[in-house]
């Protein structure tokens, strides 16, 4: 790829991307104009469903039977758990329990 052809994906790219950002805010901008039933409906859902499945995939190559046995991704769920409910704070929780677990991964098992 030649350099201007680089220039021009990565312009399109970066239009693309903003597009798909600012559309939403400038279709519904208006005070009187509220979003869609289906938008709303989606805001609610979609965060839940998304960490759902976050963690399918997170614990997708746990096996019970082999290795550690699952008992430290246990113990990290237990602790972003904990956090979450003690301090209310999303990123905090996260953040908690991914260095509980590379703790225990690292340190304990």
């Amino acid at each position: 790829m030649t350099t201007l052809q680089m220039g021009i994906t990565m312009a399109m790219c970066t239009a693309a991307t903003m597009l798909t950002r600012f559309l939403p805010f400038l279709i519904f901008s208006s005070k009187d104009q509220q979003p869609p039933e289906v938008v709303r409906y989606l805001g609610r859902v979609l965060p839940a469903a998304i960490f759902g499945m976050l963690i399918v995939y997170c614990l997708k190559g746990v096996t019970p039977f082999a290795g550690s046995h699952g008992i430290p991704e246990a113990m990290a769920i237990a602790a972003t758990i904990a956090l979450h409910k003690w301090k209310h704070q999303t990123l905090a929780s996260i953040a908690g329990g991914t260095v509980c677990y590379v703790l225990l991964v690292q340190l304990v098992f």
